[in-house]
């Protein structure tokens, strides 16, 4: 066969492919037909060119068969929104002048709105933007448990709850999939540390495994389809998580059934024969020489050799034709379109319903603007923007609102707003900040207080200081923030503390001292609008945290047992399944604020919960209603979190576990009757002898509450 020829069969074999493609839905027959055409294209190619699509050749790129119409695979990152333009072979800026895309609130935000709906559209935001820079894959969602609370990536990541993290990032990859980009979900697994993250071997029982680090990813898989998913730079349980067995090929591949392909982290894989032979499907990196990467001539080599078979390298080309069958070979792909105003009203929309009230004791909000002539609006956040920064993934953005932009552009006509910047927020290339106050922008800012009706003081962390690579050093808020909080609030008792951050900090004095709490968080394009309508009451707060704040750091479970960052390279997570609100609850550890804490210009209250029946059997679904009433004269969204405990259980469990959750508005007075419903079989545990998920018959509870601490409704039910 010449080689005319073959190219004309793969030109046949695309278009077939795009026939296939009108249709969203498949029939197994045209899934057949698909797997068929591909497994032609894998027999036309050369051994040489297979491997060459399985590393990458540049940065963000890994090769294509140029002779068989088969495009190079593009990716990019995505969390925040997609990266500017970088040169093919270097991270320094390609200084394009049409890659300024839409920043959009960092993970923990968007977990913070517990709207599924609202991770579904930032999806859909990442898709269209990546198909408008002809992106194929994007490096995101990104959802670790949030473990440890100085995790550099906690901004990054979602939650510290598995079942809330499913939600979200099933959604989100639905979103970025609906554009016909392939979602890269990450950072698989384990991954919950950035202090040595290169080396360490996180140490997890199987349990904990399957019941808290695993189920977002699987339900990411099994319900969202991702196409593709991001190896962790850590060891797990003794094995690099890029030729991990256990992770890639025996659960992922094998018992989910993932189709798709497994990226390793840039830099993150180690060997070529364990590599290959034990799931990981395309090497990534950093730096050339491409071709003496662990998957380029040391992978031919060992095939040829016989220590990987041409079948597993077959296996590896056919995922990568399956995800790109989804994108950049599926026919009508959108050409997409990037910073439009409906993609800032998404970012907006986010951020408006992640911001968390924490504290409102005086009522000083929602401002009462007709009172107020003047607002002191201090603070350094106050101004800074969050889209770059630190080491990581950033969004030139095409434009930021920021937190002092924001209150003039909603007040600026009525109310004479002054600025002063209280602290720099100025951090060093290690991650640590000049934790000294300074006096003279204190005295500015004391000074300004003094004069205006109202201090809204804005402060918190920035980009530099939690970041990619490294991890915080303990909770304390930085730039001598809390000497300024203190000489700002005594200086003027009406001041509101903003705090902006995507992870715990100790707020203990402030929370003691202190009427006004809001926390936001980096909040996108779009955060400053939003925050100066939820503290106009223009927006009713909605947010909820995604993780718990403690008291002091060693009430964190890794903390109080030692476990981090390890010893010798080696991170016990000794507290198992007792991660994040289920360690504070199990072991009536009370913390600062709450998992799903969040306050509202409202009130809810809770006046009864109701059981479809009293008893189940495996298989079955429990539903539940409960009654929710807005007692107060403002609408507003409330989230009703719905907790599961086993009384007597003969294996050690959680005092309670989300097992689901509704985000709905109530008007004033009315009652909302909110149905909900979970599995029995989601009341499982993982059986480590049996390798089995075992529903444990007996007597449980269920929980109704506004959040983990704050239970309004409790129900009994039996578990056949």
């Amino acid at each position: 066969m010449t080689i005319k020829y073959k190219s004309f069969c793969v030109v046949a074999f695309i278009c077939t492919l795009l026939v296939c493609t009108k249709s969203t839905g498949f029939t197994q027959q045209k899934t057949d037909l698909i797997q068929e055409k591909i497994s032609a294209a894998i027999k036309k190619m050369t051994l040489e060119e297979k491997i060459e699509m399985l590393h990458g050749n540049a940065l963000f790129s890994s090769a294509g068969v140029p002779r068989l119409n088969i495009p190079e695979l593009t990716s990019d990152d995505g969390p925040l929104g997609v990266r500017e333009e970088v040169l093919r072979f270097d991270w320094k800026s390609a200084n394009w002048t049409t890659d300024s895309a839409t920043f959009m609130p960092n993970g923990s935000a968007i977990a913070a709105t517990w709207n599924p709906a609202l991770a579904h559209s930032y999806g859909v935001v990442i898709g269209e933007e990546a198909n408008a820079r002809k992106k194929i894959v994007m490096l995101t969602p990104a959802f670790n448990i949030c473990r440890v609370p100085l995790n550099g990536r906690t901004y990054e990541y979602y939650s510290e709850d598995p079942f809330l993290n499913a939600q979200l990032a099933v959604q989100a990859v639905k979103g970025v999939q609906s554009q016909q980009v392939a979602a890269c979900i990450k950072h698989y697994a384990v991954n919950n540390q950035e202090v040595s993250r290169n080396t360490v071997n996180a140490v997890v029982d199987e349990r904990a495994l399957h019941e808290i680090y695993l189920p977002a990813f699987k339900a990411a898989v099994q319900e969202g389809n991702a196409y593709t998913i991001m190896s962790a730079y850590n060891k797990v349980n003794g094995y690099w998580c890029s030729e991990n067995d256990y992770l890639l090929n025996q659960v992922l591949k094998k018992e989910w059934g993932f189709k798709g392909a497994v990226i390793s982290d840039w830099g993150g894989t180690h060997s070529t024969i364990a590599a290959a032979n034990n799931g990981l499907d395309i090497e990534m990196g950093s730096s050339g020489p491409y071709n003496e990467w662990y998957f380029a001539k040391p992978l031919l080599a060992a095939v040829k050799a016989g220590k990987v078979s041409e079948q597993t390298i077959n296996d590896k080309v056919r995922r990568i034709l399956w995800v790109m069958y989804h994108t950049s070979m599926s026919a009508k792909k959108p050409e997409g379109v990037i910073s439009t105003p409906a993609h800032g009203k998404t970012a907006y929309n986010i951020a408006s319903e992640s911001i968390v009230l924490l504290k409102n004791e005086k009522n000083l909000l929602p401002l009462k603007t007709s009172q107020i002539k003047s607002i002191a609006v201090i603070g350094d956040n106050a101004t800074r923007t969050f889209a770059l920064g630190g080491y990581g993934a950033g969004v030139k953005a095409k434009y930021e609102i920021t937190a002092l932009a924001g209150i003039r552009s909603r007040l600026g006509k009525t109310v004479d707003i002054k600025f002063a910047q209280g602290y720099k927020g100025i951090t060093s290339g290690k991650g640590v900040s000049k934790n000294e106050p300074d006096p003279i922008l204190i005295a500015e800012a004391v000074a300004l207080a003094k004069t205006t009706d109202i201090a809204i003081l804005c402060i918190g962390a920035n980009r530099e200081f939690e970041s990619e690579g490294r991890d915080r050093q303990d909770l304390q808020l930085p730039y001598g923030e809390q000497a300024l909080v203190t000489a700002v609030t005594a200086a003027n008792p009406n001041t509101i503390i903003v705090v902006m951050a995507g992870a715990p900090y100790d707020l203990n004095e402030i929370n003691k001292v202190n009427q006004t709490i809001v926390w936001s968080w980096f909040n996108g394009s779009e955060a400053g609008n939003a925050l100066a309508d939820v503290l106009t009451g223009k927006v009713n707060p909605s947010g909820k945290m995604p993780f718990t704040f403690p008291v002091s750091l060693n009430d964190s479970p890794a903390f109080a047992l030692n476990t981090y960052p390890g010893q010798n390279q080696i991170a016990e997570y000794k507290e198992g399944i007792l991660v994040g609100y289920r360690w504070y609850d199990t072991k009536k550890i009370k913390p600062l604020y709450s998992f799903g804490y969040g306050l509202s210009y409202t009130q809810f209250t809770y006046p009864a919960l109701q059981l479809g029946k009293k008893s189940y059997n495996r298989g079955n679904k429990v539903l539940v209603s409960v009654k929710v009433k807005n007692s107060g004269k403002v609408a507003g969204k409330e989230t009703v979190q719905l907790y599961v405990g086993k009384r007597s259980s003969t294996v050690l469990r959680a005092e309670k576990e989300l097992k689901a959750f509704k985000k709905l508005m109530i008007n004033p007075a009315q009652t909302a009757n909110v149905t909900m419903e979970f599995a029995v079989n989601d009341l499982a545990y993982y059986d480590v002898k049996t390798k089995k998920w075992i529903v444990e018959p007996g007597h449980y509870q269920v929980y109704a509450g506004s959040s983990s601490a704050d239970i309004k409704q409790v129900a009994d039910f039996m578990v056949n």
